[in-house]
């Protein structure tokens, strides 16, 4: 099996730091140019409880592997 049995938590892991890292980086540089209707810069508390849950996540799934 790919990654062996572990896989479950791999993908937990690379999806909890992918919302950490994408939605920290909305908030850190917000974009220079915008298209119509979009917003000036991402919002802030959907996004800070983003990365509440993406770390909890990513810390669970590195919890796991290493006890592994």
């Amino acid at each position: 099996m790919f990654l062996g049995e572990d896989l479950l938590a791999w993908i937990v892991l690379a999806l909890g730091g992918a919302l950490v890292a994408g939605n920290a980086v909305a908030l850190v540089w917000p974009p220079s140019e915008r298209a119509e209707g979009d917003l000036e810069r991402a919002p802030v508390a959907r996004s800070v409880v983003m990365i509440v849950v993406g770390g909890a996540a990513a810390v669970w799934a590195l919890a796991t592997l290493l006890a592994a």
